[in-house]
């Protein structure tokens, strides 16, 4: 069985966001990019299938600018057989992305798809259910644990399984595998490669930082307290 993961190049979970002078998103230049956690997760539980025995073939998948070949680098580190680029310059929605990859498995014909349940960037949690609802395939959603066969999480294959973050703990990649990974295929594609036109419903009005919060005070009594509840704040 061959399975097929998405992965995503994010902007660093620890790295904190900075909003564009012009307020049109998140600055991303010179900042410490790397492939989304909940991918992470996703890739490790395919590598652990075939690991198993489960799996033949695990294909990584990303989708982006030039630079996501080196979240694909990572994750054929990590020990992903081989990768696929979908080269798009521009922004995706998740529905373009679940386009796409319906048309990369209509191609690769995998018999699962396993992806993060969300991005860190966006937090949108939609691109697993589009997809498998283009595929008319079964769906597995937030799995804290997958198995084949009769387990906590059990579907039939050719399905989609999005993953939690309790699923398990990715690896490190060791550097004899980084070494292997610059070797290993990596394709490219472009979306009119695959007849999947690029359009996007949504429009980014502006992008703002939110409030700063203000400074707590110190409050002598509970009277004190059920009076600024009570004529202050007025919740009560």
């Amino acid at each position: 069985m061959k399975i097929m993961v998405a992965i995503k190049r994010v902007v660093d979970y620890a790295v904190k966001i900075r909003v564009k002078p012009d307020k049109t998103g998140v600055e991303t230049t010179n900042v410490k990019m790397s492939m989304n956690p909940f991918c992470e997760i996703a890739l490790e539980e395919a590598l652990r299938m075939k690991e198993a025995g489960l799996a033949s073939e695990v294909v990584a998948v990303s989708m982006g600018p030039a630079k996501c070949v080196d979240t694909l680098r990572t994750g054929l580190a990590m020990g992903a057989d081989r990768g696929i680029h979908v080269d798009v310059p521009g922004e995706l929605q998740p529905l373009s992305v679940a386009k796409l990859l319906k048309a990369l498995i209509d191609s690769e014909k995998p018999g699962l798809l396993i992806l993060g349940k969300q991005a860190i960037d966006d937090d949108c949690n939609q691109t697993g259910q589009m997809v498998a609802g283009l595929l008319s395939w079964p769906q597995g959603t937030f799995a804290s644990k997958i198995s084949i066969r009769g387990l906590t999480l059990s579907a039939p294959l050719r399905s989609s399984r999005s993953t939690d973050l309790r699923l398990n703990q990715p690896r490190y990649a060791t550097l004899p595998n980084i070494l292997k990974a610059k070797s290993k295929v990596i394709k490219k594609c472009t979306p009119e490669e695959l007849n999947v036109p690029i359009k996007s419903d949504l429009e980014t009005v502006q992008v703002t930082e939110p409030p700063k919060r203000k400074a707590g005070v110190i409050l002598s009594s509970v009277d004190e307290l059920v009076d600024k509840l009570k004529n202050e704040a007025r919740v009560i």
